[in-house]
């Protein structure tokens, strides 16, 4: 078993999926406007590119989705294994912890990534 500060902890995955719903919003406005370009006239290549934006943004919402989900259902562990008999956290929940901050990491680079190339497309449309 191990001591750690679980507040901070689960203070860590709601600042995560906060952020993490701000993308949702973001890509879904994103989406949005992709959509109203799509509607005027574009080169095949702008037609491409618009295509592969549109499903970036689609596999895109659906990881963020995914990993809200992972990151909530992490944060009821936490809470579950405090207030069992005992009151703290085994190694393999830590470890979780930071795996998940990991895939947030990862995803954030990702999300930002694919909103330069968004506004770049935009910007020469």
């Amino acid at each position: 078993m191990v001591q750690a500060d679980i507040p901070q902890l689960s203070g860590e995955c709601n600042t995560w999926r906060e952020a993490l719903r701000h993308y949702k919003d973001e890509f879904t406005k994103d989406k949005s406007n992709l959509q109203k370009v799509a509607s005027q006239p574009l080169s095949k290549d702008q037609l491409q590119q618009v295509e592969h934006l549109h499903n970036q943004f689609h596999i895109q919402l659906i990881n963020i989705h995914d990993l809200k989900q992972a990151i909530k259902a992490h944060d009821r562990k936490l809470s579950l294994e405090v207030s069992a008999p005992g009151g703290q956290l085994n190694e393999d929940t830590l470890a979780d912890h930071e795996n998940l901050l990991e895939q947030y990491q990862s995803l954030k680079q990702t999300l930002q990534e694919l909103q330069q190339e968004f506004n770049g497309f935009l910007s020469r449309t």
